[in-house]
């Protein structure tokens, strides 16, 4: 599956009701998500993984990070192209 296509499926089940709440609510929707994430981590990081529960966890974060994306009229695989593959990426380090 491309992103694209992730996108428009988040988009077409959930974009009446996110849209709705609009996004600034969604975000914190979204933060909510990260932290579920933050946790999952931390119990890998401690040597207690739970692979299932951390799979679910980086999915549902995409799945936030495309409604925001939907919300705020952002192509999501165009601005990856944009910003990573397209004039030999970014520059520097992260």
């Amino acid at each position: 599956m491309r992103i694209a296509e992730f996108q428009k499926l988040i988009h077409d089940r959930y974009y009446a009701t996110d849209s709705a709440r609009g996004a600034g609510k969604t975000f914190l929707w979204f933060a909510e998500e990260f932290g579920e994430l933050a946790h999952a981590l931390g119990k890998l990081e401690r040597g207690e993984p739970d692979p299932a529960n951390l799979r679910e966890e980086f999915a549902d974060c995409l799945a936030w990070m495309c409604t925001l994306a939907n919300i705020a009229g952002v192509d999501l695989e165009e601005a990856i192209r944009e910003k990573y593959l397209e004039g030999g990426g970014p520059k520097g380090t992260k």
